[in-house]
């Protein structure tokens, strides 16, 4: 095989890196502060971390922020420093994460010692590979993607190809499917680049990817499509309980789930979708896969947000009548939303196939005032209103047949969508000693992530402490008058969340999103640090780059490629924005633009969906679907 010689293309491995973040010459240091990169950091200095995804996500916030040295040692001094708890699965993570961050920097060592560098990287990757036996995904997978890239005089090209196979074929392995796109991508270059160009596209198009020329590596399962609007995971079918219950995933931005009544008769739904058409070719899918199964007659309503009751038009022209349960405050919900229907961007997150007036004629036949006991085909179903976390009208379903109970959206990270005020937070820990009372086996939210996250009773009474902890804290900064980023800059971190690691993924999911909507529920139009005091435009703040400081074009767009190298690309998105107020057609400054989203949505795809979207949406960008993971559709 002929041998690459260009260093560049062979080290930049993209976890979460843009191909402009490998200059020869030094990162500026960031001028921002990262909370989620210093919550990671410590996390792991204090040495309670459990789940594996928490070292590389640990690994992509330090590339994503630039800091390639700093990460480098971080994970030198955490080897060295804890070198005598280390169980061999996290010794495997920390080697596995420092040889990505040292190979990703490779092309930053002199020339002379360059080789050596590498061959010491791979040592390590293969020292993580034999501290787990080949069986730990996440080290298969950075080992795989780093072998994949290098030169073929290390000879790794079969090596590469046998990690990345391995888990293709260990899905199940992984902490979800949103991993696959990086092996796929990998395998597509591996065999782009042994001229075997029909399995090249083969794999590519599985990625979701339709080019080699991809700026970011995503590891998330979400895609975004304009007409469609955000899926958060390929499409799937699931028998949550044999028979009797399954869920949905990937026709919209919500879940599915039905429900076969007990004398097998009847149909139950719990919530209606988004849009008709999403409605339309979940059901028929689930009709598609699962034979024999009765009309629906009745639909439950979590909540009346527009992804719970949008695709009710549907299920009521089915034929047989259908009946909808929801809140007897359902109208309450609903004026909220609709008040801003116009504003919201639906495109990216329903699709602009979506309309307002899907939920504007909704109206159940039945209201719900107070815990209420339904039968239906002979299953018994406990409708429970609950007083807060994201709307006014939430309501749980509970089966206790089948011990499960559906929660709707009540514990979304945004307390209520950030568009509009709503939202409560005491309401969401009432709420969560509801689930906590019930202790049902199965626990299913209105979306995907929610269900793989938020998914157990223990694990949300426990990160209820964590929360309340959190409100005090952020209460207390509030009155004492502090502004929300000195709020964020504190890193605050409970001390229960280093006692019961399983709960340090969903409080750093939700840490952001409290703090915002305390701040927001308790501060007035003037805050702390003057903000809300002016009515200034982006447009005018672009006055204090040109008239004021006389700053070009080039000079502006020279600012931001620095702002991108050191890894600040918050600041980069704003005065990216304050520049294009003045030069709207600069052409530089629009692609820099470009560069700073993609950055951002690199930086918050494990933590923050809706920022995917946003940033998404402010450049038009759509996320292709994984087109090749759905391994339980039919089961």
């Amino acid at each position: 095989m002929r041998e690459r010689t260009n260093w560049r293309g062979f080290f930049l491995i993209l976890v979460s890196l843009l191909a402009s973040g490998c200059a020869t010459t030094a990162t500026a240091p960031s001028q921002t502060y990262h909370p989620e990169l210093e919550y990671l950091k410590a996390l792991h200095q204090a040495g309670t971390v459990t789940d594996p995804q928490l070292t590389a996500f640990l690994m992509q916030q330090f590339m994503n922020a630039n800091q390639f040295q700093a990460g480098i040692g971080f994970f030198e001094d955490l080897l060295q420093q804890q070198s005598a708890r280390l169980t061999p699965e996290k010794k495997a993570l920390y080697l596995s994460a420092l040889g990505v961050l040292r190979a990703s920097r490779a092309d930053r060592e002199p020339l002379l010692s360059r080789v050596a560098w590498v061959n010491d990287t791979i040592d390590k990757l293969e020292t993580a590979r034999t501290l787990t036996h080949n069986d730990s995904f996440l080290v298969r997978w950075m080992t795989g993607v780093v072998y994949a890239q290098l030169p073929d005089r290390f000879d790794k090209t079969g090596a590469a190809f046998a990690d990345l196979q391995w888990c293709a074929d260990n899905i199940d392995k992984a902490p979800h499917s949103g991993w696959l796109r990086e092996i796929f991508y990998q395998l597509a270059v591996l065999y782009e680049k042994t001229d075997d160009h029909e399995r090249a596209r083969e794999y590519l198009q599985a990625s979701g990817y339709d080019g080699f020329d991809k700026a970011i590596t995503l590891t998330t399962p979400y895609a975004v499509n304009a007409a469609k609007g955000h899926t958060f995971y390929p499409r799937r079918l699931r028998e949550v309980v044999p028979g009797k219950v399954y869920n949905l995933s990937g026709f919209e931005f919500t879940e599915y789930n039905f429900i076969v009544s007990k004398d097998g008769r009847e149909l139950i739904a719990i919530d209606a979708g988004t849009r008709p058409d999403s409605a339309q070719a979940a059901y028929e899918f689930l009709r598609s896969r699962v034979t024999g199964l009765p009309p629906l007659t009745t639909v439950f309503v979590t909540h009346a947000h527009w992804d719970h009751v949008g695709g009710h038009r549907y299920f009521r022209q089915l034929g047989t009548p259908v009946r909808f349960y929801a809140r007897d405050n359902f109208r309450k919900e609903l004026d909220i939303i609709s008040k801003g229907s116009q504003a919201f961007p639906y495109a990216y997150f329903f699709g602009t196939e979506f309309k307002a007036e899907f939920i504007t004629d909704f109206r159940p036949d039945v209201v719900v005032d107070r815990r209420t006991e339904a039968i239906v085909g002979g299953t018994r179903f406990e409708l429970i209103p609950v007083p807060g976390g994201e709307t006014v009208d939430g309501m749980f379903i509970h089966v206790p047949e089948h011990d499960v109970l559906f929660v709707g959206d009540f514990i979304m990270p945004y307390i209520g969508a950030p568009f509009f005020e709503e939202g409560n937070l005491p309401g969401l820990f009432d709420a969560v000693d509801t689930v906590v009372s019930l202790n049902p086996r199965h626990l299913l939210h209105g979306h995907e992530p929610l269900t793989r996250i938020f998914n157990s009773p223990t694990l949300l009474a426990r990160l209820k402490t964590s929360l309340q902890w959190l409100h005090r804290e952020t209460m207390r900064d509030i009155w004492k008058w502090s502004d929300r980023a000195a709020i964020h800059h504190r890193n605050l971190v409970p001390p229960s969340v280093y006692q019961n690691p399983e709960v340090q993924l969903p409080f750093l999911i939700m840490r952001e999103n409290v703090i915002n909507r305390l701040y927001d529920q308790n501060i007035g139009y003037w805050q702390p640090d003057q903000q809300g005091m002016d009515a200034l435009s982006q447009k005018e703040f672009g006055s204090l780059l040109t008239d004021y400081l006389d700053l070009s074009e080039q000079d502006l767009a020279d600012a931001i490629e620095k702002m991108l190298e050191s890894g600040d690309h918050e600041l980069a998105a704003r005065t990216t924005a304050w520049a294009l107020a003045r030069y709207p057609s600069d052409t530089k400054l629009q692609a820099l633009e470009e560069n700073v989203f993609l950055k951002l949505m690199e930086k918050y795809q494990e933590f923050n969906p809706f920022k995917f979207i946003i940033y998404s949406e402010s450049i038009r960008r759509e996320t292709p679907q994984l087109r090749r993971f759905q391994p339980d559709e039919g089961r």
